[in-house]
């Protein structure tokens, strides 16, 4: 009888001592630079009919959406956007090929419980239309502003609720932390 009591009494400890030590052993949760460009093209096409229904003139549609995570193992992504914006005026379409290259900080939001990209700098713009081929150099400040814009309210990743592991990242407080070629979700420092 002693002995089983002094097991029961030990039992609380060893299940805690293999609860950690299991924890311990489990990686970060990660996304790749492929989840985050899939959901970013998603995103920018509910954004653009969104945008239509709302009876906006200018349509958006994206081609291809690069996204590098981590370059030179900095803390940033750069994102290589190619698309086509295109003013819808007088039953006529006026398309614009675009091309930018940008970078910024990926930013967790914990009660949106989705990853924006801040602090943008503009890398490379170019632009190919029937009226104007060559460099966005003149209007800059305005395509940064309206990329700015987008990216602070479009959350380049959202958290999957209807995902067992992602919902539980949503309930404990994380940050995320860049590495090359995934953002991980890491418990936050608080």
């Amino acid at each position: 009888m002693k002995t089983f009591m002094q097991v029961r009494a030990w039992f609380p400890v060893l299940v805690l001592a293999v609860l950690a030590s299991g924890c311990a052993s489990i990686s970060p949760y990660a996304i790749s630079e492929g989840e985050i460009e899939r959901h970013l093209k998603r995103a920018v096409a509910d954004y653009d009919r969104q945008h239509l229904q709302s009876g906006s003139p200018l349509s958006l549609s994206l081609s291809d959406a690069d996204i590098t995570l981590g370059p030179d193992g900095r803390d940033v992504a750069v994102i290589d956007l190619r698309g086509q914006v295109a003013l819808n005026a007088l039953m006529a379409k006026l398309p614009v090929d675009l091309a930018l290259k940008v970078e910024g900080a990926p930013v967790y939001d914990s009660q949106e419980k989705a990853v924006y990209i801040r602090r943008l700098q503009l890398l490379e713009s170019s632009i190919d239309s029937p009226f104007f081929k060559g460099d966005l150099a003149p209007v800059t400040d305005n395509v940064m502003r309206v990329v700015a814009q987008m990216l602070e309210t479009m959350p380049v990743y959202r958290l999957n609720e209807e995902d067992f592991a992602q919902r539980m990242l949503g309930i404990v407080p994380v940050d995320i932390r860049v590495a090359p070629g995934r953002l991980e979700f890491v418990t936050a420092d608080r």
